[in-house]
C-alpha cells in the first residue's frame, strides 16, 4: 500500500519552496514595477525598459548555467551538499534584502543579478535533496506538494509587501522606505522558513570525498558529459526541457514586465498575477494525485501543449481582461509543468549523482531561460512591437514537444 502522509523530511524539504517562492513572486510582480519607477526616473523609454530587464534575467541565468553544474558537483561529495545549499540560499536572501538599497537603475539590475543567482543556485543543491529525502515512487506527489505550497505560501508575504507598496502614501511612508520594508519581509521569511530543513537534513547518497574535491568534481563533470550521450533517455530529455521550459520561465520572468510595457494598470496586473499564484496551488496538488494514475510522460506532454496554446494567447494581448484570462490558464499549467519535470528526471537518474545531474538540469533550464528573455528584448527592440518575441516563445514550446515524443 501506497504511503501518503508526508513525513518530517519531506514536509521540511516543501517548506523551502514555501521560503524561495516569495522572492520568485517578487520578481515576476514588485521588482519589475520598482524597476520601472527607477528607470523613468532616468528617462528610459518603456520599450528600452522592457529590454533592459530582460537582459538582466538573461545575464543571471547565464552566470548561473555556467557555474550551476560545477557547484552540483561539488556538493555531491559527502558532507557538501548542506554547506554550499546555505551559502548559496544566504547569497540570495541578503540579495533579496539589498534590493532596497540601490536608487540607481543600474545598481538595482546588478544586486538583482546577484540575488538571482544566489536563488538559482541554492534550487539546484534543493531539488537534487529530492532523491535523498524521499522514495522513487512518491517524488511525483512530493515535488508538486513543494510548488502547491510554495506558491500559495509565497502570498503570504506578498500580500503584506503589496498592501504597504501600494498604499504607502496613506500610511505615510515613501515609495523607497516601503520597497525597502518589502524586500526585508521577503528576505526574512525566505530565511525563517528554510531553518527546520537546515535543521534536519542528511546527505544520503553522495560520492565519497578526494584529496582534491574540487578537481575531482571538474573530471567527473567532464566523464558525464562525455558519456551523457550513452544516456539516451536522460540526454532525449535534457534537449526536450531545454525548449519547453524557455517558454516556463520566461512567461514567469517577463509576464509583468509585459503588460507594464503594454500600459496596463499596475494594481490590476499584481492582483492578476496573485490570482495565478491561488490556481497553481490545487492544480499543482491535482496534477500530484494524478500523478498516481496517469504517467508523468503523459501529463508533461499535456502540459507542454497547453503552454503552446497559452503562447499564442499571449501574441494578441492588449486588454486587462485578456491578461487575467492568460493568469488563470498559466496558474492552472505552471506548476504542473516545473513539478512533474524535476520529479521525472530524479527519477531517471544516479542519485548518487544528483547535484551533478540537476546542475546540467539547470544549464538546460537556465540556458532556455536566457535564450527566451534575451529573444523577447532583441526582438522588441528591433522591431518595436513587443507582442512578436513572445510569438517565438510558442516554437520554442512545440520544438519540445517534439523531442519528448522521442523518449521511450
Amino acid at each position: 500500500m501506497r504511503k501518503s502522509k508526508l513525513s518530517k523530511t519531506e514536509k521540511y524539504w516543501i517548506l523551502y519552496d514555501v521560503g524561495n517562492s516569495a522572492f520568485v513572486l517578487l520578481i515576476a510582480t514588485i521588482l519589475p514595477i520598482y524597476f520601472n519607477y527607477l528607470a523613468s526616473l532616468s528617462r528610459i523609454s518603456e520599450v528600452d525598459y522592457l529590454a533592459y530587464w530582460g537582459y538582466a534575467s538573461s545575464l543571471a541565468t547565464m552566470i548561473i548555467a555556467i557555474i550551476g553544474p560545477v557547484i552540483g558537483t561539488i556538493a555531491d561529495t559527502k558532507g557538501y551538499k548542506k554547506p554550499i545549499f546555505t551559502l548559496s540560499m544566504m547569497i540570495g536572501v541578503l540579495g533579496c534584502a539589498a534590493l532596497s538599497v540601490p536608487q540607481s537603475w543600474i545598481i538595482f539590475l546588478a544586486v538583482f543579478v546577484i540575488a538571482k543567482v544566489g536563488y538559482s543556485a541554492s534550487l539546484i543543491i534543493y531539488d537534487s535533496m529530492l532523491t535523498d529525502i524521499t522514495s522513487s515512487e512518491r517524488m511525483d506527489e512530493v515535488s508538486s506538494q513543494g510548488y502547491a505550497w510554495g506558491y500559495i505560501g509565497s502570498c503570504i508575504p506578498f500580500l503584506i509587501s503589496l498592501l504597504i507598496v501600494l498604499f504607502y502614501e496613506n500610511i505615510h511612508l515613501s515609495l523607497s522606505l516601503a520597497m525597502t520594508i518589502a524586500f526585508i519581509i521577503n528576505a526574512l521569511w525566505w530565511l525563517l522558513v528554510t531553518i527546520p530543513l537546515l535543521r534536519t537534513y542528511q546527505q544520503k547518497y553522495f560520492v565519497k570525498q578526494h584529496k582534491h574535491p574540487v578537481k575531482e568534481s571538474f573530471l567527473r563533470l567532464k566523464r558525464t558529459f562525455q558519456d551523457i550521450k550513452k544516456h539516451k533517455k536522460i540526454f532525449l530529455f535534457l534537449l526536450s526541457f531545454f525548449f519547453y521550459i524557455d517558454g516556463v520561465y520566461t512567461i514567469i520572468d517577463m509576464a509583468t514586465a509585459y503588460g507594464s510595457a503594454l500600459g496596463l494598470d499596475t494594481q490590476g496586473l499584481l492582483l492578476a498575477l496573485l490570482f495565478t499564484q491561488i490556481v497553481a496551488f490545487p492544480f499543482a496538488l491535482l496534477f500530484g494525485h494524478l500523478s498516481k494514475k496517469i504517467s508523468t510522460a503523459k501529463l508533461l506532454q499535456f502540459c507542454i501543449i497547453a503552454y503552446t496554446c497559452i503562447a499564442l494567447y499571449a501574441i494578441q494581448l492588449n486588454t486587462q481582461w485578456e491578461f487575467w484570462f492568460l493568469a488563470l490558464f498559466v496558474g492552472m499549467f505552471q506548476g504542473a509543468i516545473q513539478a512533474l519535470s524535476r520529479s521525472y528526471f530524479a527519477k531517471i537518474i544516479p542519485p548518487e549523482k544528483s547535484g551533478e545531474f540537476f546542475g546540467i538540469f539547470d544549464i538546460c533550464g537556465k540556458g532556455a531561460a536566457f535564450m527566451g528573455t534575451a529573444l523577447v528584448g532583441i526582438l522588441a527592440q528591433l522591431t518595436g512591437h513587443m507582442n512578436l518575441g513572445i510569438a517565438a516563445i510558442s516554437i520554442m514550446f512545440l520544438t519540445g514537444l517534439v523531442l519528448f515524443q522521442k523518449i521511450k
